[in-house]
């Protein structure tokens, strides 16, 4: 199955950023930690030119710290770039993306009337609006836990020098790399409507069997994973109690209960790339072996 997701707000609002770009002095544009390489717009890198970016990786308490500490280490090597790890619903945490923006932009911020001019943007579903509810210490932004809440931009005062222009999630029209399609439906960024739970439960699995298989075993009580991935799904199944009359495990249940508990880390903190295979792409995203994270 082929992933696409383009909602019809998203053409206007692409527009919208392209526009914000020559007014704003710094881009907070926030990620999500557990994929940062598919859940960044690509378009916005070519369109920041040498506009300071703070790449907010958001959920980092979700995601496999190690892996984390790489993907910071790798933004960091980018001219004007910083990166900053953190829950976007802690404010001790939040109050480094205010540090940061007045130390990119000092010349902006200490006086009425010339205040930073920062835009927060990113693909929908990584917490845009919770970042930003945190940082006003209200509840501004509209929060949830489906994809596409904001829909059109609003600009909110934070009353310390920042002025914060909150714009909508947007995706790419085409998505070219299924690999990384999937790795955002896997973690949630993808409208429910758009997806085939069964075939995503299938790669977030084989991932997962691959990678972390430890904690599959820890948290579904096997003492061996088995070798196909829709065994592990079924397996995974009974013991999440997605059974049909006669015992038969509702597969397509239990991949989306799987799912559930993988985006909430009841099976532990996981990251689906790293830096040295994130941008890998596999056109037609057969599941097998040879497909790398």
């Amino acid at each position: 199955m082929t992933i696409k997701w383009y909602p019809g707000h998203m053409s206007k609002a692409r527009e919208q950023i392209k526009e914000l770009l020559r007014k704003i002095d710094v881009i907070i544009e926030v990620l999500d930690a557990r994929l940062p390489y598919s859940s960044s717009n690509h378009l916005l890198e070519e369109l920041r030119r040498d506009k300071p970016c703070i790449k907010v990786l958001n959920k980092n308490d979700l995601a496999d710290p190690v892996v984390t500490q790489l993907w910071v280490n790798h933004f960091q090597k980018t001219s004007g770039v910083r990166a900053l790890p953190l829950s976007a619903k802690h404010l001790p945490q939040v109050k480094q993306v205010v540090k940061v923006c007045k130390n990119l932009v000092p010349n902006r911020g200490n006086n009425p009337g010339y205040p930073i001019r920062a835009m927060v943007c990113g693909i929908p579903n990584v917490g845009k609006s919770t970042l930003i509810n945190t940082l006003a210490g209200k509840s501004i932004a509209k929060v949830g836990d489906k994809p596409a809440i904001t829909v059109t931009t609003q600009q909110i005062d934070l009353r310390n020098g920042i002025l914060i222009f909150d714009t909508p999630g947007i995706l790419w029209p085409v998505m070219s790399n299924q690999t990384g399609a999937y790795r955002l439906a896997t973690s949630g960024a993808i409208g429910a409507n758009a997806l085939d739970y069964t075939n995503v439960g299938m790669f977030a699995v084989e991932f997962m069997m691959r990678r972390y298989p430890e904690l599959l075993k820890e948290r579904y009580r096997l003492a061996e994973l088995p070798e196909a991935p829709h065994e592990s799904i079924e397996a995974i199944g009974r013991c999440l109690g997605c059974l049909v009359s006669g015992g038969v495990v509702d597969v397509n249940r239990a991949a989306e209960a799987f799912l559930r508990e993988l985006r909430a880390a009841k099976i532990g903190r996981v990251s689906f790339e790293e830096p040295a295979t994130a941008a890998v792409q596999d056109p037609n995203l057969l599941l097998s072996s040879t497909l790398e994270f």
